[in-house]
């Protein structure tokens, strides 16, 4: 006869173990997406100070004023636009067949890319709005994040509603391109934070799923080694468009 008081005990322990387990490997996301992010805030100062002082007429630090142009002012930036979607699609399809390290070295050469694409925002917007709304996207992540991991409702089914939602964003980001439309513009940006708002809870809710998922069966360690990369470009992705997005409503232009 199994004695109840021990079979609470190694309840109560399995069930410790399980959330020091699921902390420590969400920690490793939220660490992941952080190194990723200053990457790609040094890179987009850097580069974007360059781009302001052409614009302004000023001497450039780091790179030529040619290449600015080249950069934001040629067809070429319509790569350096679209290069960060690209490198998603890319990584995606290919993470399987990399090493945990090399994902992640693949992983932070992304946030560089993606601070090269965004660096415009410093020639557009003033440095107190920018980071005004980089402090106010960072609040709204941490509680939506903080609530996908806590609540107990399960959100699942937001998912397909929400890629969706993405995927129309992105042809309507790309008609806009074409048509230049003010309202377009302003409709796309709303819709834009309410969409990857709810892809933070979501997207935190599914890690820590997959974790429990896979945290037992067999070559589930190796698979969450790689799912942390994963997660955390997931995360980092919401909060980057949910940045721009807001940064359309809180920004003050130059």
């Amino acid at each position: 006869m199994v004695n109840p008081t021990y079979a609470q005990t190694r309840t109560i322990t399995r069930t410790a173990e399980i959330d020091a387990g699921l902390r420590a490997y969400m920690n490793k996301v939220y660490a992941l997406m952080a190194g990723a992010m200053i990457i790609t805030g040094v890179v987009a100062y850097v580069v974007g100070m360059d781009f302001r002082a052409v614009v302004q007429g000023e001497p450039t630090t780091l790179l030529s004023p040619a290449m600015i142009e080249t950069m934001f002012s040629s067809p070429v930036r319509y790569i350096v636009m679209f290069a960060p979607l690209a490198f998603v699609f890319l990584f995606a399809a290919t993470i399987n067949r990399m090493s945990a390290s090399t994902a992640q070295m693949v992983f932070w050469a992304f946030g560089a890319v993606m601070g090269v694409s965004i660096a415009w925002i410093f020639a557009v917007f003033t440095g107190m709005s920018i980071a005004r709304t980089f402090f106010i996207t960072a609040i709204a992540f941490g509680g939506l994040s903080l609530w996908g991991y806590t609540t107990k409702k399960d959100i699942s089914g937001w998912g397909t509603f929400l890629i969706m939602g993405v995927i129309g964003l992105i042809v309507a980001m790309i008609v806009n391109i074409f048509l230049a439309s003010t309202a377009l513009h302003f409709a796309i940006s709303a819709i834009g934070v309410l969409i990857f708002a709810g892809l933070t809870a979501y997207d935190t809710q599914t890690i820590k799923n997959e974790y429990l998922a896979y945290r037992t069966t067999p070559g589930g360690e190796a698979w969450l080694e790689k799912g942390a990369v994963m997660g955390a470009l997931r995360l980092y992705l919401d909060f980057i468009n949910m940045f721009m997005f807001l940064l359309q409503f809180l920004g003050n232009r130059e």
